[in-house]
């Protein structure tokens, strides 16, 4: 069980390492482990912590006073909110390092293997649109973002067709394009959602366990066949067919 504490602030730290799902690491003055989840490598910060435990501490960057060579520019305008990458953030060459330290290290301090010398990993020939299989989640009580709720707008339509925010099971963040899944997916995506909205279609109640639309799956193939899955959660049959039949 972890330990929680008062919040600490450790200034002008340098990010050292990258470590497992998309944590950063870098190290506090007493020496004990830092994991942050929004610093990459070679990044001088000052950190909050919120989590302490024996050896080591759970935090965020809150400032940068200088910028890792190894970041790049996220494409996704969801990147930092959505949990679907993690290192969208840090060139993919730098990615693939890391990546391989990792599977390296975990084989011989926790497996204890002595390895060969293992070959660089291959990199992928698509940065992006690499996933030929996607899940999205409907909710009728989207995620809002920390500007959405700082403004004075309308917050208008409040149904969501997208991914859960990470370590939050009943918060689902509203998609618009994901770049993880080439097209037809994205557009399918959409034009479901504004469907299912213009015919009151009605979007899952986590909480109230409710609603007719609950998950959808979007499957690719390189020769072009699609498949794509409606999981619904009340039994309406007139409109589960109507939704069906716009989608055929």
């Amino acid at each position: 069980m972890s330990r929680r504490s008062k919040k600490r602030v450790f200034t002008e730290v340098v990010v050292i390492d990258a470590g497992a799902k998309g944590k950063s690491v870098a190290k506090a003055d007493d020496g004990r482990v830092i994991f942050l989840s929004n610093a990459v490598p070679g990044d001088v910060v000052d950190i909050e912590t919120f989590k302490k435990r024996k050896s080591f501490f759970e935090g965020k960057a809150i400032n940068f006073h200088t910028l890792s060579d190894k970041r790049t520019t996220p494409k996704c305008e969801h990147f930092g909110v959505c949990g679907g990458c993690k290192w969208q953030h840090m060139d993919y060459k730098w990615q693939l390092h890391y990546k391989q330290n990792e599977v390296e290290n975990n084989l011989k301090r926790i497996g204890h293997l002595n390895l060969p010398n293992i070959s660089p990993i291959i990199p992928s020939k698509n940065d992006y649109f690499y996933r030929n299989k996607m899940e999205f989640s409907f909710s009728n009580n989207r995620w809002l973002t920390s500007d959405e709720i700082a403004s004075d707008n309308d917050l208008g339509d409040r149904n969501a067709l997208g991914f859960h925010i990470p370590g939050m099971w009943d918060k689902i963040l509203d998609i618009n394009k994901c770049w993880l899944q080439a097209d037809p997916s994205n557009a399918i995506r959409n034009a479901v959602k504004s469907f299912a909205v213009e015919n009151n279609l009605e979007f899952f109640d986590t909480r109230k366990q409710a609603g007719l639309l609950r998950t959808m799956m979007i499957r690719t193939t390189s020769t072009g066949e699609l498949m794509v899955l409606i999981q619904f959660y009340n039994d309406d049959k007139e409109k589960r067919e109507l939704l069906l039949n716009y989608i055929s």
